[in-house]
């Protein structure tokens, strides 16, 4: 089992901003997709931003150029630096990893439900 929690998340003004970390326990984030997923009240999780096994990186189009994706692998902490944060921001960001390759992993859907390890979110408000 792999166990992940997230931190940094809180309340700013809009323009300002955030830095989200996820540590992992009980294995290591090396050769592992990890992604960042947000939540806004009353609608489905997104994707936010990820990271595949080759060390690619993605991200939406929603958060491209204001959001940077890292990690520490001898940490074991995966990152998101949110800038220029807008009140759309809003929401529950989490993070998610799986050991399986991303050619598999969008074979069977890149979404929420496939993922196999979930950490239980950090609230992110942004106030216009």
């Amino acid at each position: 089992q792999v166990q992940l929690v997230e931190s940094g998340g809180g309340s700013v003004q809009a323009g300002g901003s955030l830095r989200l970390s996820c540590g992992a326990s009980g294995a290591t984030y090396r050769n592992v997709f990890m992604a960042w997923f947000r939540q806004a009240t009353g609608k489905e999780r997104e994707g936010v931003a990820a990271i595949d096994r080759s060390g690619r990186i993605f991200y939406s189009e929603s958060v491209k150029g204001r959001f940077t994706i890292s990690e520490d692998n001898a940490k074991n902490t995966l990152f998101l630096q949110m800038n220029s944060l807008k009140p759309e921001d809003t929401g529950m960001y989490y993070c998610a990893a799986d050991p399986r390759d991303l050619a598999v992993l969008l074979r069977l859907g890149l979404v929420p439900r496939t993922l196999n390890y979930w950490g239980q979110g950090t609230q992110v408000t942004v106030s216009s």
